[in-house]
């Protein structure tokens, strides 16, 4: 008996002892998937459509870039899509071994930390920027293969512990031959045409895993857009699309 008191008074002792400091949560690093139209709808010379982007884009990097293994990738959604990778960049900046520091070995770590990672945020908007402001002269901005993106999502969500995905896009898919969508030309006329061709899409999709990612919508539209011109029937296709692929959790702004 007098055995057990003691074991349990040391395991006591030993939880009370540990300093949480010292042991602090493992960072998840982010993968973040943005897509960028560069197809003829998406005019970024209009400064309203640039600003929101730039800023939407801006925001993205400052709260998911937050230390080492943090990912940003970035794909133009235009007629190849499947191969549009234009950047990838990854967080390095850690903040080292902190067990058994005191309070201002610990205060120095953190400052060296935080002076790192704000640097490589500021490379990380530059270049992110830089590309998204990119004009696309070639011929592939003809065309629009949203669609493409599932198969780069469902690569990503192989390895990605959080994965989050952005489109930067009207999501007018438009893309030529059998089987294909073309909104451009024939676009979802209500709500359950829109919910079946999703249905009908998703299948083509049934193999693949893209996980539970968070995906948010940046729509190009101002506030005063028509229905017409921002049709809320391509949105709820794409909702409904990754609904059926097991994804919940799709955004606009």
């Amino acid at each position: 008996m007098k055995k057990s008191i003691i074991l349990v008074l040391s395991v006591f002792t030993l939880s009370c002892t540990e300093n949480p400091k010292e042991n602090p949560k493992v960072h998840q690093p982010n993968h973040v998937l943005v897509f960028i139209d560069k197809s003829q709808s998406i005019d970024l010379s209009k400064s309203f459509l640039a600003n929101k982007y730039q800023n939407e884009l801006s925001g993205i990097i400052a709260q998911n870039i937050n230390g080492e293994g943090d990912k940003l990738e970035m794909f133009y959604i235009h007629e190849n899509t499947s191969k549009g990778r234009c950047l990838s960049m990854m967080s390095r900046s850690t903040m080292g071994d902190i067990q058994g520091k005191n309070a201002t070995d610990l205060e120095a770590l953190k400052m060296s930390f935080d002076l790192s990672l704000n640097r490589e945020k500021a490379i990380f908007q530059k270049q992110a920027n830089s590309k998204m402001m990119q004009s696309n002269t070639s011929s592939s901005n003809s065309y629009t293969d949203v669609l493409a993106s599932i198969q780069v999502i469902a690569n990503a969500a192989e390895t990605a512990q959080n994965l989050k995905v952005f489109y930067f896009s009207d999501m007018v898919e438009s893309m030529k031959g059998a089987g294909r969508r073309d909104f451009q030309a024939n676009p979802p006329s209500g709500e359950s045409e829109a919910i079946e061709w999703a249905k009908i899409d998703a299948k083509r999709y049934k193999d693949l895993v893209l996980g539970s990612p968070e995906i948010t919508i940046i729509s190009p539209f101002e506030p005063t857009a028509s229905s017409k011109e921002n049709n809320p029937f391509v949105l709820l296709y794409w909702k409904s699309l990754f609904e059926e692929l097991g994804v919940s959790m799709v955004n606009e702004i």
